[in-house]
Parts: structure tokens; sequence; C-alpha cells
């Protein structure tokens, strides 16, 4: 890979991470220079503008959000176990959302707040969510609501991640996650 796809991948990276963990409005470019380790000056050489930054970062997320979902839908024996992937994603980073909460509804709601023209791209990230559970909930013979059950579902986990980073409560987590791995039960049978 060419350095300048390189440092511009890894400036993406960090202010990803950067982005999740501070904030948008309180990651700065010197924040972002620091952890690439590169000057102001090559650091302007790939990106104008903390805005542009934001762009390349939502990007990245849609397609690192993709690529989880194929690989979930591949490695699943059929579409309720894909369901279950998302439900016990919760689990699996328990550590970040009880610090952080989840990186799709925290990165929404801060642009949001700045009523930020990048918000309704973020956004997107909860529609790729979203349309990937329905077209599941429809293959388990749901179609009518379908989308009803994706965003009952996608609501849900987003509860679940702001509470369990207001309360930090592990146990919380993943009592919320069998709860909902019931009430999939539930649906589907």
């Amino acid at each position: 890979m060419p350095e300048e796809t390189t440092t511009r991948a890894e400036i993406v990276a960090a202010a990803d991470n950067l982005f999740y963990r501070q904030g948008y409005a309180h990651t700065s470019f010197a924040d972002i220079a620091a952890v690439v380790e590169i000057s102001r000056g090559n650091f302007y050489h790939h990106f104008k503008s903390k805005d542009e930054i934001l762009d390349a970062v939502i990007e990245a997320r849609l397609a690192k959000t993709a690529r989880m979902l194929e690989r979930w839908e591949r490695a699943a024996e059929g579409p309720a176990e894909s369901i279950r992937s998302f439900i016990n994603i919760l689990v699996a980073n328990r550590g970040d959302i009880k610090r952080y909460g989840c990186p799709v509804g925290t990165l929404t709601a801060e642009l949001a707040k700045l009523d930020h023209p990048s918000q309704p791209d973020a956004g997107r990230l909860f529609g790729l969510f979203r349309a990937w559970l329905a077209k599941h909930f429809a293959a388990l013979g749901r179609k009518a609501d379908a989308d009803a059950l994706a965003l009952h579902l996608l609501a849900r986990s987003q509860g679940v991640a702001s509470l369990a980073n207001a309360f930090h409560d592990e146990a919380f987590i993943r009592r919320e996650v069998r709860l909902m791995e019931e009430w999939l039960e539930q649906e589907i049978s």
C-alpha cells in the first residue's frame, strides 16, 4: 500500500477512535496528528478540515459495518442466528459500551446536538442495521412487520447501550441480551 494511502488510513482510524472516545467536538486536528505522529503540514496534505475527516470516518464505519454484517450472515446457520449476532454485539463490546456508549449512537446524537450537516450520513449506519435486520426478520416469515421488528430491536439495543454507559453495569448488559434473545425466540416461534 502506498505510504500516502497508509497515512490517510491511519488518520481516519485515529480520528474514528478519538471521535468515539472523546467525541467529535472535543477532538482537534492536533489530537489526531499526535496519535498518528505526523506534522500538521503533512496532516493538511491529506485533510483540509475536520469535517473532511468526519466524512471519511463515516464512510469507513459504513464499510466496516457492511463487512461485519456480511461476516455474520456467512457464519450463521440461518436468519435467526444472524439476528443473534447483532444482539450479542452488546456483550462482545461491553467494555467499550460501558465506558463510551454505542459508537453509532454516540456519534449520531452528538452530531444532532451540533446540528451538523453530516448527521444524516452518520444515521446511515443505523440504516444499514435496520435494513439488514428487516431482511432477516422477513426471511423468518415476518415480512409484514419486518421493519417494525428491526426498529424495535435497534431501539432496545440502543437503550441497553445508553443505560450500560450510564450505570457501567455489565450484569445489566448480559441480562438484557438474554431477554432480547428470549424476545427473538417468541417472535419467530
